[in-house]
């Protein structure tokens, strides 16, 4: 979840946390226990009586926690997602990369597929591959489209992100780079949900669909 409504409006009940660390060095490290939440998002003037609130498990990459607080007047809790791993998906940033240039460098998303998730049937594995591939891609188009200036020398691509900016992998630099935009960015990279029905989430979600994931997200 990363945002609730509120009598003020939508709040952020997911943030980022900043730490630098690749999947493994944050579960190594136990990175989670470092995490701090200055002030309550809720209530950035204090006196609702924030506090810490534990951790949650995300089962891949194995062991990682995520720290959160709670904010007790908002009925709330906020958690703080570190750079390497993505909002509402499993792994890390740096396997759905590198899942995204698979698929780009291969004849067919079924090709691209094959091998992958042996635990379940090859419609549910494209469906899960397809997914996260325009996922991927909506965001750096929409990325492109905020921050022109930015982005200006680069095609809406992964491979074309990484020459520009300079890093790999990209996605966890790009949360960085579009930290200000991030309550209002779709998942995986923001923390807003994207949209099933309808809204201009759910009509750009749709417009991406196709029998094979476009090839822009080389």
């Amino acid at each position: 979840m990363a945002r609730r409504l509120h009598p003020s409006g939508p709040v952020p009940v997911q943030l980022r946390f900043d730490c630098g660390l690749t999947g493994e060095e944050y579960v190594t490290q136990q990175a989670w226990r470092n995490a701090s939440l200055p002030f309550c998002p809720l209530h950035p003037r204090g006196g609702c009586g924030y506090t810490r609130h534990g951790t949650y498990e995300r089962l891949s990459p194995p062991g990682t926690r995520i720290a959160r607080w709670y904010c007790p007047q908002g009925h709330t809790t906020i958690s703080l997602l570190p750079d390497c791993l993505p909002a509402r998906l499993s792994g890390t940033f740096v396997e759905l990369e590198s899942l995204v240039l698979q698929v780009a460098q291969s004849p067919s998303l079924e090709a691209a597929c094959a091998g992958l998730r042996p635990e379940i049937e090859l419609p549910g594995v494209l469906r899960w591959a397809r997914r996260r591939v325009q996922a991927v891609q909506a965001i750096l188009i929409l990325l492109k489209g905020l921050m022109p200036a930015y982005f200006e020398n680069c095609e809406p691509t992964l491979r074309s992100f990484a020459h520009h900016l300079g890093v790999d992998p990209v996605l966890p630099a790009l949360r960085s780079i579009a930290a200000l935009y991030l309550q209002s960015l779709p998942t995986p990279l923001g923390f807003c949900p994207r949209s099933r029905q309808g809204g201009e989430a759910g009509q750009r979600h749709q417009q991406l669909a196709g029998p094979d994931p476009p090839s822009m997200c080389q």
